[in-house]
């Protein structure tokens, strides 16, 4: 690899921004792709394609054989709320290699007995979550059910264009949620984008279960195309 090319990969490593180095197998000619540009990138579905799944691969084009190595920023999941779902949540996505941060101000919900190697803040959003880094390769869950904590939270999401934002309630309590939202600034299309209720339709009952429905449903979003994105919710 060109130094010059190496430390352009760093500096978007560097910023949490992906990007993928297409190198022709055949003449060992290499470019460095960044995620921004890949929409106007002869080779936009496939890297498009290859970043979504977060693997290298070869592939052909234009009559030559070429390698996509895929430099994807580690997801994050950030969950508003120390509670027995999070419990289980927590745990599940270290096992899918995020990197997991539990908020929560309630200091009897957020300790480490209950939450061991985890990172916890015990924190009100407003204090916890900016340095976090929250960005577009982080999943965010709001879990709390109380209104002073997840909704400051989920405003703060929005603002961090995070790839996948849920929240737990019904679609009555969502409706109201959406209601505060909107009083404190959030827009339609802000609200539109919190998977509510939480979580794939898989008749999840226990914590454990509501678990996997959400991690299910944030797997689906950073890995299927839109349209089965959709035929999945």
């Amino acid at each position: 690899m060109k130094l010059a090319i190496l430390h352009e990969l760093n500096a978007e490593r560097a910023a949490r921004r992906a990007a993928i180095l297409v190198t022709d197998t055949e003449t060992g000619e290499q470019r460095l792709v960044k995620a921004a540009d890949f929409a106007k990138d002869p080779l936009r579905a496939e890297l498009e394609k290859q970043l979504r799944m977060g693997k290298s691969a070869n592939v052909e084009a234009g009559g030559k054989k070429l390698f996509l190595n895929v430099y994807a920023p580690t997801a994050k999941l950030v969950i508003i709320g120390a509670v027995h779902i999070s419990q289980a949540l927590a745990p599940l996505a270290r096992s899918l290699g995020y990197d997991v941060t539990v908020v929560d101000p309630r200091t009897a919900f957020a300790s480490p007995e209950r939450f061991p190697g985890i990172p916890l803040v015990a924190e009100w959003p407003d204090t916890a979550l900016p340095p976090l880094n929250v960005d577009a390769y982080t999943a965010f869950v709001a879990v709390t059910h109380d209104p002073k904590i997840d909704d400051p939270a989920l405003l703060h999401a929005f603002e961090r264009n995070c790839f996948y934002i849920g929240a737990l309630g019904s679609r009555k309590t969502h409706a109201k949620r959406g209601d505060r939202l909107r009083a404190q600034g959030a827009k339609d299309t802000d609200i539109a984008r919190i998977h509510a209720p939480i979580g794939l339709a898989i008749g999840a009952v226990s914590p454990s279960e509501i678990a996997v429905s959400i991690m299910a449903e944030i797997t689906a979003v950073l890995r299927l195309p839109p349209k089965e994105k959709e035929e999945a919710a």
